[in-house]
């Protein structure tokens, strides 16, 4: 993106904090003219030394003294609020555009996350931001010290020496533009460095969390070759970053040489000729000086300015990912929900690949209806389920729940209405407690214990060392896969909400725990509109529907006994499965 696009993407975010930014350049202005008094003062005693040394009294050296050293309390106290209060500030701006990208986080649907790697995500909210706080706060301030001392030494300099001045002032864009070129290379090797830190976040994040399996394979050393080349390829990044800004630096080092030249030939030469008084001189030496060293600092900066341009230009590219599932601007909540689901010609395709999953859909389930979803692997099951609280949108048709179409509704009711409880539970790091009560946020100790006994998990909390306050670890890692989903099956209890979606959820646990979990499925479904995509279709023989999709779309339905009549996909699953899940003899 362009500097000047990014920076208008930027600037908004001082609004908050333009007090403190006026206080700020107004200290900055302080701090340079207590640096720009020094060289007159200089100049003022040098010529006095040489030309009428009886007018430097003591008196005037101590009235000059005291005068400088008050403007460097001034200057102290004027650097201790940049330094400060300046600081800050830039941490707050950090802070304001890390909530809003967390927040825009929020709002993007399946589809991000399932094409984006979670490590670059998180570079994008914590590190790509961290030159932000530097750059917010020096920027301004860095900019504005610079035109002053630009405008003033020019001023001062023109006076001593017009001819000089012009000069070494015509120097300054011809150092500029040579630098230009080594500015942009360094601002690229930037941004594919901060890429790449997501890339190496990305291998370390799925590295960690695959630890059992790397393990269980004894692929240590495939795991350390990987992480090996991927460290490899980032020192050599930031090699070729290190290398343009060594350029950089040599260049503004060689300008800097060549502008004292100038000062010492051609000042020397104007000197001989009577043009510039040797008091002058040093002045003008010592202004050019000053000048030379807000020009380096500016340029030096120029590497902070970079490093903030692709920070900023990372979170501009998060915040451009489109929010694809949002609430219509004429949405309503969802008021005492029955649970009545219709499905009208829905047809849905993955944005990213367009493959066909479901093929116009009609669908109506009554309230408190417990309808079973099962066929083949594909079949588009769990893509039915997700489209009612909205996960996806349909590609077309639509949905609605008691004869409201979904996309009319807000998501926060709509969402607060459905419960899901799926095959691969998430815990949070936390305690029980604050794992059962993220179903309802802000629910008391009574409310949660009585939705653990509804989902069969008060006892085994109970036996666990700190009860309810038990910490379970990253992703529930304390704790079995049936205490688990019989703490998320607690967790919709307290939700309680009116439409309920099973996404195999006792698929992966073992008889005892499936047949606990089952149980408490059983009472959670009671009085909800229920669909269950079924893994073991022994377990659905209580549904009052079974929906067999296939080919993206619904080819049988009916109940258990219907549908084995048939002896159509249906029979041939169920039969299949009896087979396999049938104990061997003997």
């Amino acid at each position: 993106m362009k500097t000047s696009v990014l920076l208008k993407r930027f600037l908004p975010y001082y609004k908050n904090y333009m007090g403190i930014m006026i206080m700020d350049l107004f200290c900055a202005a302080l701090t340079t003219v207590c640096e720009m008094v020094l060289p007159l003062i200089l100049r003022y005693i040098t010529n006095a030394g040489m030309n009428d040394l009886q007018t430097l009294t003591v008196r005037t050296i101590l009235l000059i003294g005291a005068i400088y050293f008050g403007l460097r309390i001034i200057d102290g106290l004027a650097s201790y609020y940049m330094a400060y209060t300046g600081h800050v500030m830039g941490a707050s701006i950090e802070t304001d555009m890390r909530q809003d990208a967390f927040a825009h986080l929020q709002k993007l649907s399946d589809n991000y996350f399932n094409n984006t790697k979670v490590g670059q995500i998180m570079s994008r909210i914590t590190s790509d931001l961290f030159d932000v706080t530097e750059f917010a706060h020096h920027c301004p301030e860095e900019f504005f010290i610079a035109f002053l001392k630009a405008a003033v030494s020019f001023v001062i300099l023109a006076r001593i020496n017009l001819l000089l001045t012009v000069i070494i002032f015509v120097l300054i864009p011809v150092m500029a533009v040579s630098c230009t070129y080594f500015n942009l290379k360094v601002r690229k090797a930037f941004k594919v460095q901060r890429n790449h830190i997501g890339e190496l976040n990305a291998r370390i994040e799925d590295s960690l969390l695959g630890n059992k399996v790397v393990r269980a394979f004894a692929n240590e050393e495939v795991e350390l070759s990987k992480f090996s080349q991927d460290n490899q390829e980032f020192l050599r990044i930031k090699r070729q970053t290190y290398r343009y800004m060594a350029a950089f630096q040599n260049t503004v080092r060689m300008f800097d040489g060549l502008m004292y030249v100038v000062v010492i030939v051609a000042g020397g030469l104007f000197m001989i000729r009577g043009r510039i008084a040797p008091a002058d001189l040093v002045a003008y030496t010592m202004y050019v000086t000053t000048l030379l060293a807000t020009i380096r600092r500016i340029i030096e900066f120029a590497e902070q300015f970079q490093r903030g341009m692709t920070g900023v230009e990372r979170f501009a590219e998060l915040m451009d990912a489109e929010v694809e599932i949002f609430d219509e601007a004429d949405a309503v909540p969802l008021e005492n929900v029955e649970g009545q689901i219709t499905f009208r010609h829905v047809s849905f395709e993955y944005p990213d690949d367009h493959t066909p999953v479901l093929d116009n859909i009609d669908l109506t389930i009554k309230p408190g209806e417990k309808v079973a979803l099962v066929g083949p692997s594909g079949g588009g099951k769990t893509t039915l389920c997700n489209l009612i609280p909205r996960f996806y949108d349909p590609t077309n048709g639509e949905i609605l729940l008691d004869g409201q179409n979904i996309r009319q509704v807000t998501l926060r009711s709509l969402r607060g209405s459905v419960g899901v409880v799926q095959q691969d539970v998430y815990l949070f790091s936390g305690s029980v407690y604050e794992n059962i009560a993220y179903g309802r946020p802000g629910a008391s100790l009574e409310e949660v214990t009585e939705a653990a006994k509804l989902a069969g998990a008060h006892e085994f909390i109970m036996e666990l060392r700190d009860g309810y306050d038990t910490y379970v670890g990253e992703r529930g890692v304390k704790l079995s896969g049936g205490q688990k989903q019989r703490i998320s099956i607690a967790r919709v209890f307290l939700k309680a909400p009116k439409v309920l979606l099973l996404d195999e959820a006792t698929a992966a646990l073992d008889n005892e725990s499936e047949h606990l979990v089952s149980e408490s499925l059983d009472k959670l479904a009671a009085g909800r509109t229920t669909l269950t995509i079924a893994h073991r279709l022994t377990t659905i023989h209580g549904a009052d529907r079974i929906l067999v999709l296939s080919g993206n779309r619904i080819v049988e339905e009916g109940n258990h006994e219907t549908l084995m009549e048939k002896k159509g996909i249906y029979y041939q699953l169920y039969t299949s499965a009896s087979i396999v899940e049938k104990p061997a003899a003997g």
